[in-house]
């Protein structure tokens, strides 16, 4: 008999607080660890045995191999954000790490997506999914089909906004980086807009006013 899948979701915090931080932050639905690896042929037995332990619990994250560096990503998309499962699979694939000697690079672990304020969402919508090639998302956010490019999300506008940007990226950090992201984008030059919904998120411009948030999960519902 196959079991059900458990679709209950956890908070933020309590996942951050069940999985190794030496390798795993959560970046607000998703759970994600980046590792360093000394050679490609290392890189490729882990990402082999992480598909190995993925098959068997049925729980398939998804797994960016590159030169020196394997990232791992995992939710629980059946129930929109973060399960026991996801925590599971994390202690699984920590524990694999150990084994092979493989150490995390927490830095690394982070996010994009781009945000577009329009006023008109269902009329907007359609054309980035078209020019982007991207697939709707729960009838709202667009995501890469290849899993690979940003998401794209839509911010209701109440009234035109002419005097700024429209289009902004979030860029989603381990709750631990995300004051030292923004402050070195002060150091190089930008400046910072509002902190007002810190640590939930930050809001940053560059010396020609274009904007970028600093997200992370804290701060937010299910944190």
């Amino acid at each position: 008999m196959v079991r059900m899948a458990d679709t209950t979701l956890l908070a933020h915090s309590d996942v951050t607080a069940a999985v190794d931080d030496r390798h795993w932050r959560v970046l607000l639905q998703s759970l994600r660890a980046t590792f360093s690896t000394p050679d490609f042929s290392t890189a490729a037995a882990f990402v082999a045995r992480i598909a190995a332990a993925a098959d068997e619990a049925n729980h398939h994250p998804d797994v960016v191999l590159r030169w020196g560096q394997v990232t791992v990503t995992t939710s629980s998309h059946d129930a929109g954000g973060l399960t026991q499962r996801d925590v599971d699979l994390a202690a699984t694939v920590t524990a694999i790490a150990d084994e092979l000697g493989v150490p995390g690079d927490t830095p690394l672990s982070s996010m994009l997506e781009i945000a577009v304020d329009a006023l008109d969402i269902p009329a907007v919508r359609p054309f980035w999914a078209a020019v982007f090639g991207y697939d709707v998302r729960n009838g709202d956010d667009l995501v890469d089909p290849a899993g690979i490019g940003p998401s794209i999300w839509f911010q209701q506008m109440d009234a035109p906004r002419p005097q700024r940007n429209r289009i902004h990226f979030d860029v989603i950090v381990g709750h631990d980086q995300a004051e030292a992201r923004v402050a070195a984008a002060i150091a190089a030059g930008g400046h910072l807009v509002s902190d007002e919904r810190a640590p939930a998120f930050w809001v940053l411009a560059d010396s020609e006013g274009n904007e970028v948030c600093v997200c992370t999960w804290q701060a937010r519902g299910n944190s």
